[in-house]
């Protein structure tokens, strides 16, 4: 018996990342982890930095990074529609942590016209990327 499955769409500002059949979806919501199966209630919420974990339709993984956005539960489709999204391995591990350096010194350096929320959600997302970049490594 086939594995049941929803339509995935996985797009960014810039362009569509993903669009097809999967088993299961996992992201990181604003109240925490969300595992997104065929069948699942009707949800509208808001995603934070991190991984976004497909199964597609034969059980193949497949991993994105989300800089945050928005998860959309419906019936018969599942979209995710994130500031930034990109393929796990299209992530650039060196461009990430110049980037969580670069914030590290903002925040240390903190002068009067310092954007210290902007600071820190840059930070957060260098730290997000390098996680995803170490998860997919594992695999």
């Amino acid at each position: 018996m086939a594995a049941m499955t929803v339509n995935l769409d996985l797009v960014s500002a810039e362009q569509k990342v993903f669009s097809g059949l999967v088993e299961t979806l996992q992201v990181t919501g604003s109240e925490g982890d969300l595992g997104i199966y065929p069948g699942h209630a009707p949800l509208l919420t808001a995603i934070k930095p991190g991984m976004v974990r497909v199964v597609k339709q034969h059980g193949e993984e497949q991993f994105f990074y989300v800089a945050g956005g928005i998860l959309e539960v419906q019936p018969s489709s599942v979209s995710v529609l994130a500031d930034i999204a990109i393929r796990a391995e299209d992530l650039d591990e060196a461009a990430a942590l110049e980037a969580k350096k670069t914030a590290e010194q903002q925040l240390a350096d903190s002068g009067a016209d310092f954007e210290y929320a902007e600071a820190t959600a840059e930070l957060a997302r260098a730290i997000a990327q390098l996680r995803v970049i170490k998860q997919i490594r594992k695999g």
